[in-house]
């Protein structure tokens, strides 16, 4: 299924009735083989972390209901979902009735899964919900301010490398952008690299996510391409990398990529 057919980038109806046929599976393969991937067998554990913020559905009553819900896409899944698509396909919700938050739910976990072709997790939580919003992760090193010259705003993974001992640390960049493979439309985002292994160059890393700044391609492209890019030219012992997106049409993308099984990063970051 090709992207000319995704519903981004066009004028669209939005749907009165529930459609899962909205949904726009994009398959992983095509990406993973242009960084270097291509026998079925990723070096990383993850999944995609989803936060839908306007949802809603019919009571029985016919009174609506409002929520918002998270869900969790595993990476080893064939496909991906456009988020135009997802947004359409949550919009068809709206006049729909369910008897229960929990059947509405399980509907949803059954249309996603299907999609992608995985098991997708969906929780769902109540507008009314206190949460508090951080600027960064706790614990985590801002390089932004980093001294660096010769900025380029081209993709090069050139720009990594390793000036130090072996250190375990957490570092953090609020500059990434990169920009929809379809629309050319802006995403920004912050990203979160957790690792041990020998000492990062800052500079460096802080160059390399500057190049993404016209870069085309998904959000969970990018991270793929972030991890794989450290791993080959850091090799570290341990590696996590995710990217934390502002949220488009009341979604946003939380991507995450990682050497160590069971990282599931949640904490919301104050742009989103």
């Amino acid at each position: 299924m090709g992207l000319h057919n995704a519903p981004l980038g066009k004028n669209s109806e939005y749907p009165d009735s529930y459609s899962p046929e909205l949904l726009f599976p994009v398959p992983r393969d095509d990406n993973r083989r242009r960084i270097g991937l291509s026998d079925g067998r990723w070096p990383w554990f993850g999944e995609d972390l989803w936060q839908a913020w306007e949802v809603s559905w019919l009571r029985p009553s016919g009174v609506p209901a409002v929520a918002w819900i998270e869900f969790r896409v595993p990476a080893a899944s064939p496909s991906l979902i456009e988020s135009k698509s997802w947004k359409l396909y949550l919009n068809s919700l709206n006049q729909s009735v369910f008897s229960t938050p929990e059947q509405m739910l399980e509907v949803v976990e059954r249309d996603l899964s299907s999609a992608c072709g995985a098991a997708v997790t969906a929780r769902l939580h109540s507008v009314d919900e206190s949460g508090v919003a951080t600027g960064r992760p706790e614990g985590f090193i801002l390089i932004d301010d980093e001294p660096v010259d010769a900025v380029s705003y081209d993709y090069d993974a050139s720009c990594l490398s390793v000036d130090g001992p072996v250190v375990s640390e957490k570092l953090c960049s609020h500059l990434l952008k990169s920009n929809c493979p379809v629309t050319g439309q802006p995403d920004w985002g912050t990203l979160t690299v957790e690792y041990t292994g020998p000492a990062l160059s800052r500079a460096g890393l802080l160059k390399y996510v500057v190049g993404f700044r016209q870069k085309q391609d998904f959000h969970e492209h990018c991270v793929e391409t972030v991890f794989t890019d450290i791993m080959t030219h850091c090799q570290p012992e341990s590696l996590t990398v995710c990217a934390r997106y502002t949220r488009r049409g009341g979604l946003d993308i939380n991507p995450w990529r990682s050497t160590e099984p069971g990282y599931a990063p949640s904490v919301r970051l104050i742009r989103q």
